[in-house]
């Protein structure tokens, strides 16, 4: 029902621009709205969610969104390929912002702003958003909140789940607000401006020409790299800051790891490109973008970053991996697991030499409990096999290594543009069906965190579903 309502947006923009296409929105809207109101009818009488609910409705959720939402492009014949309609949606709930479109300017203002609008729904999480204006009906509803929201915990800012979802929400929308009028004061279409700022809000990356961000002025440029940075944090930053605890705030670790790995690759790319472009200006204006881009996974460009000195190259595969902070909009492995990775191993090193030491890990002045050690080795782990696993799958399309290696880790990773056929200038058309679908589940994969999609492939989701239909049936039956 959620997805049909968004849909309306593209319905309105298709009428302003008078454009035929928004039909095929307005179909799919009413069929989605329908299906769900119907879904409503069934009542579940326990309404308890624990972690195992939360991680399936969380997977089946996305998976539903990702299915319906190719719809209209389906329908329009915008993209006439179901499993290339599919890919697009799938990258843009996911927030990647890789494409298979080779011509984004033909495309009509409606598929524009659906593309830019699927970014914004599930940047902050659609199931987070149904928490934000649906009172808890019971149960332990943060179990949805953590399948859905990236990084190592989740907690709730203030007492009520709900309050913590309404916060996030109304900061989430204050900046993408906030962005919007300012990329307007520089000069951008209305359009445009709305278009990025869903894309920058979710750090997704679609855009509404073919060269991204190149062609705009370096004062929009900047304020999309600005608000790419703001949106790439822990937005319990933000609401630390709006309840007055800025001790809190500013004793985040994570922040200033975050500032501290922003400010040493910035630098190093722009002394390192300086050669090259022959402006410290030009420079720095690329570095600070890219490394926004990449780093907050958005995915944006304003320039060919293929073509710069290898150094400059592999930091950005770096930062690929690294990714956003956790509680942000943005993907990869997160910083804070890597500053918690980094502590594991320090300690181990430590061990060696004093092993009667038995001082625990903290971070942010409080000791780091064995549990999230666990799932950020767990995570990390899992992370590595399913990327091995999906370049091996990958590797059959016979295509240079660049490519193949890099167009997992932009996918999975939720950034887009790799290097190489996927670079800035390139596009994910050529690809075949398999090697798509690869990248859709990679790309709902990585959004969600890994295990709410990959609990779909464990043979003990299949013998507790089944189970559990066993017991009903004789109850039924009885």
């Amino acid at each position: 029902m959620s997805e049909g309502a968004f849909m309306l947006l593209p319905c309105l923009t298709s009428l302003v621009y008078r454009e035929h296409e928004g039909l095929a929105y307005l179909i799919t809207a009413v069929l989605t709205f329908l299906l769900g109101f119907l879904l409503n009818f069934k009542k579940a009488k326990n309404t308890n969610i624990y972690i195992k609910e939360g991680l399936v409705s969380t997977g089946l959720s996305w998976i539903a969104m990702t299915i319906f939402g190719c719809l209209p492009f389906y329908f329009s014949g915008e993209i006439p390929s179901f499993i290339d309609a599919m890919f697009e949606t799938a990258s843009g709930l996911s927030t990647t912002g890789a494409s298979i479109l080779t011509d984004i300017e033909a495309m009509s203002h409606a598929a524009l702003m659906w593309r830019s609008l699927t970014h914004f729904i599930g940047g902050m999480g659609v199931l987070v958003f149904l928490l934000a204006i649906i009172p808890s009906s019971g149960g332990s509803t943060i179990n949805l909140m953590r399948a859905e929201s990236p990084g190592p915990s989740v907690g709730k800012v203030v007492p009520k789940i709900s309050m913590t979802a309404r916060l996030l929400y109304a900061i989430y929308m204050a900046l993408t607000a906030l962005e919007i009028i300012l990329l307007i004061a520089g000069g951008m279409p209305i359009f445009d401006s709305v278009c990025h700022a869903f894309g920058t809000a979710g750090t997704g990356g679609f855009g509404v020409k073919n060269d991204s961000f190149m062609s705009y002025s370096p004062y929009c440029q900047y304020v999309a790299a600005v608000f790419m940075y703001l949106f790439a944090m822990n937005f319990n930053f933000y609401s630390f800051i709006l309840l007055k605890q800025f001790k809190k705030a500013f004793g985040m670790e994570e922040i200033l790891v975050y500032f501290g790995i922003t400010l040493v690759t910035v630098t190093t790319v722009t002394l390192n490109i300086l050669p090259q472009t022959g402006s410290f200006a030009d420079s720095f204006r690329e570095s600070f973008f890219t490394v926004g881009s990449i780093m907050s996974t958005t995915g944006f460009s304003n320039v060919d970053f293929d073509k710069w000195p290898m150094v400059s190259r592999f930091i950005l595969v770096v930062l690929m991996f690294s990714g956003a902070c956790a509680g942000s909009t943005g993907g990869g492995i997160k910083v804070s697991r890597i500053h918690i990775l980094a502590k594991t191993i320090r300690k181990s090193l430590k061990g060696y030499f004093h092993p009667n030491n038995i001082k625990k890990i903290q971070m942010d002045g409080h000791p780091i409990e064995h549990d999230v050690i666990r799932s950020v080795n767990v995570f990390f782990a899992t992370f590595m096999a399913v990327f091995t696993l999906s370049v091996f799958l990958i590797s059959f399309e016979n295509l240079d290594p660049v490519t193949t290696f890099t167009s997992v880790a932009a996918t999975i990773n939720n950034i887009g543009p790799g290097l190489g056929l996927v670079g800035p200038t390139g596009n994910y058309a050529g690809f075949s069906v398999l090697s798509k679908l690869v990248f859709i589940f990679d790309m709902l994969a990585g959004r969600l965190e890994l295990f709410p999609l990959l609990v779909f492939i464990s043979p003990d989701f299949y013998k507790a579903a089944a189970g559990s239909v066993k017991t009903k049936f004789r109850k039924t039956k009885s």
